[in-house]
């Protein structure tokens, strides 16, 4: 079995507030986090991971580098800081040199990945990567160079592995997973994600199977509706249907458009249909702006999302229509305490797709259901957790 343990660390977030420093970073470091999801190129825009609080170690090179990353379903490269690095952020992380390693191939290729706040650049090389005992020989793999401005050098976490699609790969690189499939190192081509919740252990990713102790529930099977990120369609729905297309809501008084996602069995965003990208790089749910501000709304929450914390417990679940079933999130995952603080996990972003809006179900959503990754049907398994 060949699974990866996660460790979840306190987020950027938690700690910037903790200083008082929040409010002046974010003035500081504008972002677009709908800049990661642009197809055809791989894009990682850093602030995306200022809430990130999982991540895992593997080792690259013989004999072995060993490098803590974020398993990153929203992007498909493999990269970490290098000793040709002189950017802060590289100086106190683990940096791979590359002539301590006797497996090591050099190439001339660049690698350069756009940020919603800078960019990374390096070179490409390829080396044996080892990831839960998986080695993968001659991976090729980024070794950065430079990396922007001052975010990375907050945090936890010194590179990135990418678990999408080839199709997103920038410079052509061919991911890991997808080189275990190639080389038939896995049991299966699937791997699966468990996060847990709170300050619960036990998260995990694991290759090549499915752990049935997180299956119990039954598995809920989902078509890609893209090969690039893992994206899914999320249907209209409607609890009271009209053949006009709109719909009766909870009081069977009112009128409402058919929608994708929905409180106490009325209809509030996607009244078109959806995307959806189940993305474990994102922490938080992001939501197209109209829709944020009508959840805002709906749940008592404020300008800046903060709601009280004794509202909690007579908060409703987020229910989202995906292929004929219901996926509910409560609001023990949506909303997020701090020191004392309570406020949405939901953050605003806007890419129109031909297909309809897009949302990103981050860890927020992962954390209520094992997800399975299924490259060998292009699907997405989901089983809600107790």
């Amino acid at each position: 079995v060949h699974r990866v343990p996660l460790r979840k660390m306190k987020s950027l977030r938690q700690r910037l507030r903790e200083q008082g420093l929040l409010e002046s970073y974010l003035e500081q470091h504008p972002y677009n986090l709908a800049a990661k999801y642009f197809p055809g190129i791989a894009v990682e825009p850093l602030e995306n991971y200022m809430d990130d609080e999982y991540f895992g170690t593997i080792s690259i090179g013989t004999p072995p580098q060993e490098f803590t990353v974020v398993f990153d379903t929203g992007s498909s490269n493999l990269w970490v800081p290098s000793v040709f690095c002189s950017s802060p952020a590289c100086r106190n992380h683990n940096r791979f040199n590359p002539a301590e390693s006797s497996t090591f191939l050099s190439t001339n290729d660049t690698l350069f990945i756009a940020y919603g706040t800078g960019s990374m650049t390096g070179v490409l090389g390829y080396d044996t990567v080892d990831v839960a005992g998986i080695n993968v020989r001659n991976q090729i793999f980024g070794l950065a160079e430079t990396e922007p401005g001052d975010f990375f050098y907050y945090t936890p976490f010194d590179g990135i592995l990418g678990l999408a699609f080839p199709s997103i790969a920038s410079s052509g690189a061919t991911p890991v997973f997808d080189n275990m499939m190639i080389e038939n190192l896995v049991d299966r081509n699937l791997f699966s994600v468990y996060l847990s919740r709170d300050d619960e252990g036990g998260s995990f990713v694991l290759f090549g199977a499915i752990d049935p102790y997180y299956t119990t529930r039954g598995i809920s099977w989902i078509p890609l509706s893209a090969e690039t990120y893992w994206q899914i369609s999320m249907e209209r729905y409607c609890q009271y249907s009209l053949p006009s297309g709109w719909c009766f809501g909870e009081s069977r008084l009112t009128l409402h458009p058919s929608s994708s996602v929905s409180i106490s069995g009325t209809p509030v965003a996607c009244s078109s249909g959806c995307q959806a990208i189940v993305d474990t790089g994102t922490t938080l749910l992001a939501v197209p702006i109209r829709a944020l501000r009508t959840l805002m709304m709906r749940l008592g929450a404020s300008s800046s999302g903060e709601i009280s914390c004794e509202a909690i417990r007579n908060l409703p679940s987020l229910i989202f229509h995906i292929n004929g079933k219901e996926f509910p999130v409560p609001p023990r995952a949506y909303v997020l305490r701090s020191n004392g603080y309570c406020s949405l996990g939901l953050q605003g972003m806007d890419v129109p797709t031909e297909e309809g809006e897009l949302w990103i179900l981050g860890d927020v959503f992962i954390r209520e259901y094992y997800v399975i990754f299924d490259r060998a049907n292009n699907k997405v398994g989901l089983s809600r957790l107790p």
